[in-house]
C-alpha cells in the first residue's frame, strides 16, 4: 500500500516538473523576443493546466480530466483577451496569446502524463515562434498578386458596461479563426447607458459572407442587444 502511494506521489511530482519545464523553455524563447508574456507567465500557465488536470485526476475519486481540461480552454481564452487588450490588438498581441494556449496545451499534457506528446508540443511551439518567423516577414514583403484589392469593415456591437471585457474577447476569438486582421478596437458609451464595442477588420477580399459567420456567435450572445457592421470607403476611412 505505501509503495503504491510512492509512485502516485512520484508520477504526480513528475507530471507538475514537467509542466512547469516545458512551460518554461517555450518562455525562453518570448523572453528573449522581449515579449510581454514572457518566462514566468508561460511557465506559469504550463504549470497551472498541469496543477489543474493532476487534481482532477488524482484529487477526486471518479474524477474527468476532460471536463477540467476544457475548463482550461476557456480560462486561457480570457487570459489571451487580456495580453491581446494590452498590446493595442496588434498582430505580435495575437500570437503571444497563441503561445500562452499552447503553453496551456503543453501543461495539460503534462499533466495527463503524456510526455512525449508534451515535448514535441514544445518544440513545435518554438520552432513556429523562431523558424516561421523568417518565412512570415518574406511573405509580407511579397507583392500582392490577386485580383481583389484589400477591403476595410468597421464592426460594433452594442452590450452592457460590465459585458464590455467579456464581448472583446468573443470578438477577438471569433477573428482569430478567420482570415481577417483585426486593425483596431475601442469603445464608447451610448446614450442610452450602454456601451458600443467598435471595431476595425481587414481582408485581403471582399468577403461579406464571411464576416457575418465569424460573427454570427457573437450576435447570439444574451449581453449583446445589437450588433452592426460596414464597408469602409475611402471617405469613411478620413473620418476615423
Amino acid at each position: 500500500m505505501n509503495t503504491t502511494t510512492h509512485l502516485t506521489t512520484v508520477d504526480m511530482v513528475l507530471r507538475i516538473l514537467a509542466g512547469v519545464g516545458f512551460g518554461t523553455l517555450i518562455g525562453l524563447e518570448r523572453q528573449y523576443r522581449a515579449r510581454m508574456a514572457g518566462l514566468r507567465t508561460n511557465a506559469l500557465v504550463s504549470l497551472g493546466s498541469a496543477l489543474f488536470v493532476v487534481l482532477s485526476a488524482f484529487g477526486f475519486d471518479g474524477g474527468d480530466p476532460t471536463r477540467v481540461a476544457a475548463q482550461i480552454v476557456s480560462g486561457i481564452g480570457f487570459l489571451g483577451g487580456g495580453v491581446i487588450l494590452r498590446d493595442g490588438l496588434s498582430v505580435r498581441g495575437l500570437n503571444t496569446a497563441a503561445t500562452l494556449w499552447c503553453s496551456a496545451a503543453v501543461g495539460a499534457l503534462s499533466g495527463s502524463g503524456l510526455y512525449l506528446a508534451a515535448a514535441v508540443g514544445t518544440v513545435a511551439v518554438v520552432a513556429v515562434n523562431t523558424a516561421l518567423r523568417s518565412v512570415g516577414h518574406v511573405m509580407d514583403r511579397a507583392p500582392d498578386t490577386g485580383k481583389e484589392a484589400p477591403s476595410r469593415y468597421e464592426f460594433v456591437a452594442v452590450t452592457r458596461d460590465e459585458d464590455e471585457a467579456h464581448v472583446r474577447v468573443m470578438l477577438v476569438q471569433a477573428l482569430s479563426r478567420t482570415a481577417f486582421h483585426l486593425q483596431s478596437i475601442g469603445s464608447s458609451n451610448t446614450a442610452g447607458g450602454q456601451v458600443e464595442v467598435r471595431a476595425t477588420l481587414t481582408s485581403d477580399g471582399r468577403d461579406d459572407r464571411g464576416l457575418e459567420t465569424a460573427i454570427s456567435q457573437l450576435s447570439m450572445e444574451p449581453s449583446v442587444t445589437a450588433v452592426r457592421w460596414d464597408v469602409l470607403t475611402a471617405r469613411d476611412e478620413e473620418d476615423l
